[in-house]
C-alpha cells in the first residue's frame, strides 16, 4: 500500500484525537529548511560554541574496547550512578544551595529535561486536572500540558512576570469556590532567566508562593524548571532552588536541570531531582516503559566532562558569548528605534531570550498581519500569546538571540524592526 492509497480509519485515544504537532517543531523545521528565513524563534544554541573538542576527545576515549562500564551498552533506567552524583554537585554549587540536601538516589537522567517534566506530569495528572503556571510561561510546557488533556491556569503576575501573592491567593479561593481544589495537581515555576520573560524569581517571591499555598492548604507537588540557570552573563542568580528552601519542606518537589542548553543540544541529556520517593518511583516506572534508560553513551560523555573538571571552563566561555549575543540583539532593536515606537523589554541578565512587548492593543499572534509580514520579510519569532495559558495578551514577542551568527542576528533584528515601523 502506498502512502497515497486510502487508509482505513483508526479509533484513536482521547490524546490521539486531540494531539497536534507542537508549535516548536514547526518553528524549528522552518528555521532548518529555509536558511533565508532568519529565526529569532527556535531556541537553538550557537554552533560556534559547541564543545567539539571535548566531545571528540571523550568520544574517542569512550569507544575503546575493554572499558569496565561499557558506554555503548544499555545502562540503568535511572541513569549512570556517577553522573547522578556529579549532577547533584552541579546543583549544590549554585548560590544558596545546601549540599546536604542533595542525594543521588533522588536523581534521574532523562532525554533532556523536557522528558523529565513529561514523565512527572504523567505520573500526577489525569485529563481535566489543573497545573498552575507562571504568566508568561514556557510555551512548550503549556502545549505539552494541553496535549495531555490538562488545564494550565496562570498564576497572576505583573507586567514583568513577577508573581503577585495576593492575586494568587485569590485565585486559589476562586478554585475552591468552583469545587476545583482536588483537580489542582501541581505548580510549575521557571525560576532562572525564565523562558520567555528572562527574569529570575527572587527568594522572597518563592517564599511568598510557598506561604500562599500553605495558607490555602494546597500541599501539591511543586516543579521548578532551571534549564537556563547556568547561562547567566555576569553573576549567578542568588536565590536557592526550592530543594534547599525550608519554606518548601512540606511539598513534594521536582527540580529540572539539563546539559542540553549549556553544553550540547544534540546530546539531549537532562535530569530531574525528585524529593518524594513514591512520585520518583512512578516516574521511573513510566520511563522504564518508554525507554528503560536514556542514551548511555551520551551520559558517559557528559560524565567524563564533569569528572575532569572541564564543565565550568566551558560554561565560562559560552556565558561571555551569549552575553555578547544578547547585547547585539538589544542594541539593534534600540538603534532601530523600537522603544520610540512604544515597545518595552527588560535587558536580560542571562539566558537566550528578549521578551518584547508592543503597545497594548497590538496583535502579534501567528495568524496576525504583523507575523505574516515578518515571515514575508524573512524573520521568524515566537508570538507571545503562546506563552499564556489563556492565549492572551496578544502584544508580546519572544525573540531568541542564541542561534544566529552576529551578522545574521543584526539582519534579523533589522527586518523585525522594519515590520514594526510599517505597522
Amino acid at each position: 500500500m502506498s502512502s497515497s492509497d486510502p487508509q482505513p480509519p483508526i479509533a484513536f485515544s482521547k490524546i490521539g484525537r486531540e494531539i497536534q504537532s507542537p508549535v516548536i517543531v514547526d518553528l524549528m523545521a522552518r528555521a532548518l529548511a529555509n536558511p533565508e528565513l532568519l529565526s529569532l524563534a527556535a531556541g537553538f544554541t550557537d554552533n560556534a560554541v559547541l564543545p567539539r573538542e571535548l566531545v571528540a576527545r571523550f568520544a574517542s576515549e569512550l569507544t575503546q574496547a575493554g572499558l569496565a562500564d561499557e558506554p555503548l551498552q544499555y545502562g540503568q533506567n535511572q541513569g549512570r550512578a556517577r553522573l547522578r552524583e556529579l549532577s547533584c554537585e552541579v546543583i549544590a554549587s549554585h548560590p544558596g544551595e545546601q549540599a546536604v540536601a542533595f542525594d543521588p538516589s533522588n536523581m534521574f537522567i532523562t532525554n533532556g529535561s523536557q522528558q523529565a517534566l513529561y514523565l512527572a506530569v504523567q505520573a500526577l495528572c489525569d485529563p481535566g486536572d489543573i497545573v498552575l503556571v507562571e504568566e508568561p510561561s514556557y510555551f512548550v510546557c503549556l502545549e505539552m500540558l494541553k496535549g495531555l488533556g490538562l488545564r494550565p491556569i496562570g498564576i497572576p503576575c505583573d507586567d514583568a512576570g513577577a508573581i503577585i501573592p495576593e492575586a494568587m491567593a485569590a485565585l486559589l479561593r476562586d478554585l475552591d469556590a468552583a469545587g476545583e481544589r482536588a483537580r489542582v495537581k501541581a505548580v510549575y515555576l521557571v525560576s532562572y532567566f525564565c523562558n520567555p520573560s528572562s527574569r529570575s524569581l527572587e527568594a522572597d517571591e518563592k517564599r511568598a508562593v510557598a506561604k500562599v499555598l500553605l495558607d490555602a492548604g494546597y500541599i501539591v507537588p511543586v516543579m521548578e524548571d532551571a534549564a537556563y540557570r547556568e547561562l547567566f552573563f555576569e553573576e549567578a542568580h542568588p536565590a536557592a532552588s526550592i530543594i534547599s528552601m525550608l519554606e518548601f519542606a512540606p511539598f513534594p518537589k521536582l527540580y529540572l536541570g539539563t546539559y542540553t542548553k549549556p553544553f550540547a543540544t544534540g546530546l539531549k541529556v537532562g535530569y530531574g531531582y525528585c524529593t518524594h520517593s513514591e512520585w520518583l518511583g512512578k516516574i521511573l516506572g513510566i520511563k522504564g516503559h518508554q525507554d528503560f534508560g536514556s542514551a548511555h553513551f551520551n551520559q558517559a560523555l557528559i560524565e567524563r566532562v564533569l569528572e575532569e573538571g572541564l564543565y565550568e571552563g566551558h560554561l565560562a566561555g559560552i556565558r561571555k558569548h551569549y552575553a555578547r549575543k544578547a547585547q547585539v540583539l538589544e542594541g539593534e532593536l534600540l538603534a532601530g528605534g523600537l522603544k520610540e515606537l512604544g515597545w518595552r523589554w527588560e535587558t536580560p541578565k542571562g539566558g537566550l531570550i528578549i521578551w518584547a512587548r508592543a503597545p497594548i492593543g497590538s496583535d502579534l499572534r501567528m495568524e496576525s498581519e504583523f507575523c505574516q509580514r515578518c515571515i514575508e520579510q524573512g524573520v521568524l519569532y515566537v508570538p507571545g500569546d503562546l506563552c499564556f495559558s489563556s492565549g492572551e495578551p496578544w502584544h508580546c514577542a519572544r525573540l531568541a538571540s542564541g542561534a544566529l551568527p552576529e551578522d545574521r542576528l543584526i539582519e534579523a533584528a533589522q527586518r523585525f524592526v522594519a515590520v514594526a515601523k510599517q505597522m
